[in-house]
């Protein structure tokens, strides 16, 4: 996983305007729910940045960008997301928002990411 220290800025950066631009979709509550999701957006920042290093040439580019974070995004997020906050009562219209507000900080970062560039390990 050296890849995460070597690509350190551009997840960085990938991290902090994903959460900036999806604010406007929702917002964290409170510090704890800023720390939560400042840690949360940059693991998969992390995990984004792995799969924009690997992923074959296929398609073009900016396919394969954006089709990274909607892969993983609707792979682990959305059906982790989805039935845990039903599990916890939450209403249908609130689970949305929330898995929206995923996609929408996933899509920022793989094209931030894309824009400045990752180095493979």
């Amino acid at each position: 996983m050296i890849y995460i220290v070597i690509n350190a800025v551009p997840i960085g950066i990938a991290t902090l305007l994903g959460l900036l631009l999806a604010q406007f979709i929702d917002r964290p509550k409170g510090l704890g729910g800023w720390a939560v999701a400042l840690i949360s957006a940059a693991w998969l920042g992390a995990i984004l940045a792995g799969a924009l290093i690997l992923a074959p040439p296929k398609a073009p580019i900016w396919v394969m960008t954006l089709g990274s974070a909607v892969v993983i995004w609707a792979g682990f997020v959305l059906p982790t997301l989805a039935t845990s906050l039903h599990l916890a009562g939450q209403r249908w219209n609130r689970i949305a928002m929330a898995c929206l507000w995923w996609l929408a900080v996933m899509l920022v970062q793989a094209v931030v990411m894309r824009l400045i560039g990752l180095t493979p390990p």
